[in-house]
C-alpha cells in the first residue's frame, strides 16, 4: 500500500444515512465518499476499487466529526482542573474530532499582566500548532482579555497567530469596563468569546444579557448558563433581538437550552447556534459531553438530529472560519460513522438521537486516517466497520490509544 501524507486513498461505502453538517441542509443523499489526501474529493458514485482502503459501513450514517466549541484546554494532554491525562484522546472516542480554547484559564498561576498575558497565548497556539493527541485538531491560545491590553498588543499576537480570545476572567471591577478590549480585539481580527451567566470560578464575574448586548462580542459563550444561566426576560431580548452567536454547553443550563432553541427556531435563526461541552471543568472530563447534548437536545427539543449535529460541526466551522464539520467536496475528511447502540429501540444513528440514546461509535476519521474503530466510551454500534484490507483498531485490544 502506498504511503501518504494524510494515509491512503479511502472509499467509505454503504451509507446508510448521511448527515451534511449543513445547517440549511443537513441531511445528505450521498451512498459513499471518496477521500483523497485527506480531503473529500468525491460523494456518491464511488468506485471502491479506485481505492486503497475500503470501509464498508454496512447501512449506518456517517457525519461530519463534532467541533467542540468550548473544550478547557491548557498545555499538553493533561487537565489541572480535574488532574487527568489523556482526555484530549478519549474525546476522540466520543466522535470529537476538533476543539476551540475558550483560553487557558486552567493554567496554574495564571498571569494577568500583559506581557504574561501576550506569552501565554502564544505558548499555547504554537504548542497545539504542533500537538494533536490521537489526531485532535485543538484550536489554542486564546489571549484572555485584561484591562491592561491595547489595540498594539493585540496586533503583536495576531501576527504571531493567535487569532482566539476570552473576555470574563479579567480583573475587572465591571465586565462593562471591557468593551475597549473587546472592540481593539475584533479590530486586530480576533474572534471573540464572551463568559455568559453568573461566575464559574474564582476570578470569574456573573456577566449578564445587558453586557452581552453592550459588548457584542463573536460568540456568547455558553449563553445557556456557565454554569448559573441568565434571567430568562433579558435572554429572549438577546435571542430576538440581535444577530450575536450562541452557545449552548453541556456543562450549563438545561432548561435554557430548551427556551433558547425554542425561540431560535420561532424567528428563524437556526444559522446562530453552536455547541460546545465547557469541559473539562467542575462539570469533570466528559468524552460524551458533545453527543450527549446533540441527544438532549434533539430528544426534549423536538429538534430534527440531523440539524442539532450542523450546530456541533458545521455551524461552527463557519462560525470560526474551519475547513472541516461538513460532509462537502474539498473538505478535510473528519468523519464518525455512527449507528444505534445495541439494546435501543431507535432506528439507526438518527433514531437513536432522537429517542435521547447515545449512537454507538463504530468509527472516527480525521483527515482521512482511521484514529478508532469501536469507540470506547459509547456503547456498542449494532453495525460494526468492515476495513479491506483488513486493519487492527488504532487503539489496541484494550481501546488504550
Amino acid at each position: 500500500m502506498t504511503d501518504h501524507p494524510h494515509g491512503p486513498t479511502t472509499a467509505i461505502i454503504n451509507i446508510g444515512k448521511l448527515l451534511t453538517g449543513d445547517v440549511a441542509a443537513p441531511h445528505g443523499t450521498a451512498d459513499s465518499i471518496l477521500i483523497e489526501e485527506g480531503l473529500i474529493t468525491e460523494l456518491g458514485g464511488v468506485d471502491p476499487a479506485r481505492a486503497e482502503r475500503v470501509i464498508n459501513v454496512g447501512g449506518a450514517t456517517v457525519a461530519p466529526g463534532l467541533i467542540d466549541s468550548h473544550c478547557h484546554v491548557v498545555l499538553g494532554d493533561y487537565t489541572p482542573r480535574q488532574r487527568a491525562i489523556g482526555f484530549l484522546e478519549s474525546y476522540v472516542h466520543g466522535g470529537i474530532t476538533s476543539c476551540i480554547s475558550p483560553g487557558e484559564i486552567h493554567l496554574p498561576g495564571r498571569p494577568h499582566d500583559a506581557a504574561g498575558v501576550k506569552a501565554l497565548a502564544v505558548l499555547a497556539q504554537r504548542s497545539w500548532a504542533n500537538y494533536r493527541p490521537n489526531g485532535m485538531k485543538v484550536h489554542g491560545g486564546a489571549i484572555i482579555l485584561e484591562p491592561v491590553l491595547t489595540r498594539s498588543d493585540f496586533d503583536e499576537v495576531v501576527a504571531e497567530g493567535v487569532w482566539l480570545a476570552k473576555f470574563g476572567f479579567g480583573l475587572y471591577d465591571d465586565p462593562a469596563e471591557g468593551l475597549q478590549q473587546v472592540r481593539d480585539a475584533k479590530a486586530a481580527g480576533i474572534k471573540v468569546m464572551a463568559h455568559s451567566g453568573g461566575a464559574s470560578i474564582p476570578g470569574s464575574k456573573p456577566i449578564t444579557a445587558d453586557h452581552l448586548m453592550l459588548l457584542k462580542p463573536d460568540v456568547c459563550g455558553h449563553v445557556n448558563g456557565g454554569p448559573s444561566s441568565l434571567d430568562d426576560e433579558k435572554l429572549d431580548v438577546l435571542v430576538r433581538e440581535t444577530d450575536l452567536i450562541l452557545q449552548l454547553v453541556q456543562a450549563g443550563n438545561l432548561r435554557s437550552s430548551l427556551r433558547i432553541i425554542d425561540a431560535v427556531r420561532d424567528i428563524g435563526a437556526e444559522h446562530r447556534v453552536i455547541i460546545g461541552s465547557d469541559t473539562p471543568t467542575g462539570t469533570g472530563v466528559m468524552p460524551l459531553g458533545m453527543i450527549k447534548t446533540v441527544a438532549e437536545l434533539a430528544s426534549l427539543g423536538n429538534v430534527d438530529p440531523g440539524l442539532v449535529w450542523a450546530w456541533a460541526s458545521g455551524a461552527i466551522a463557519d462560525v470560526y472560519d474551519l475547513p472541516t464539520g461538513k460532509i462537502e467536496i474539498g473538505r478535510q475528511a473528519d468523519l464518525v460513522v455512527a449507528d444505534a447502540p445495541w439494546g435501543s429501540h431507535g432506528v439507526g444513528a438518527i433514531g437513536a438521537l432522537a429517542r435521547g440514546d447515545i449512537p454507538g461509535i463504530s468509527a472516527v476519521l480525521i483527515d482521512g486516517e482511521v484514529r478508532a474503530l469501536t469507540s470506547r466510551n459509547t456503547p456498542a454500534s449494532a453495525t460494526p466497520v468492515v476495513v479491506d484490507p483488513h486493519m487492527d483498531d488504532p487503539c489496541g485490544s484494550e481501546h488504550v490509544c
